[in-house]
């Protein structure tokens, strides 16, 4: 007996979430760094990775070591340590549940990935940082593909129901 084939939204739809599941661990595991380093720390650390490219590329490791020495300065790491944690907690939540095919997980998932990625365009306006677009681009699909996954649940519902 075979298995039945799963459709390549479906397969896209695991392949995303999983990586967001992974990327939520990462978020995780790098909060809880941030929150045990103190900002003295952070900066050695920082400023043991620039001293290589002090050679090299000059003008960018001044550049990122300023931008370290600022951001420990003003409560950046506290910051983001809480932003990391919670984010990476949020995701590594909606991921299980949607593993577990929770119904309820579907449109709670959608609503709070499109308000990561207001978020993240609303930094943009600020940063200019383009990864923030590219990972607002990946969420939209991972989006996209939840809300055909949603409806793909609940056909086989009813399905389920009418027999």
């Amino acid at each position: 007996m075979s298995l039945p084939r799963k459709s390549i939204l479906h397969q896209s739809f695991e392949v995303g979430i999983s990586l967001k599941g992974v990327g939520g661990l990462l978020e995780v595991f790098g909060g809880l760094v941030l929150g045990l380093l103190k900002p003295s720390e952070m900066n050695e650390i920082v400023r043991r990775i620039c001293a290589s490219l002090l050679v090299e590329f000059p003008h960018i490791a001044a550049h990122v070591l300023d931008a370290s020495q600022r951001w420990t300065d003003h409560g950046g790491t506290r910051f983001a340590a809480l932003y990391l944690l919670s984010h990476g907690v949020v995701k590594v939540a909606l991921v299980i549940c949607l593993w577990m095919n929770k119904l309820w997980a579907y449109p709670l998932t959608i609503v709070v990935f499109t308000l990561f990625v207001v978020y993240q365009v609303q930094r943009f306006t600020h940063t200019h940082a383009w990864t923030l677009i590219a990972l607002s681009v990946f969420d939209a699909v991972v989006i996209y593909l939840t809300w055909q996954e949603y409806q793909a649940q609940k056909k086989k519902g009813d399905q389920k129901e009418n027999k």
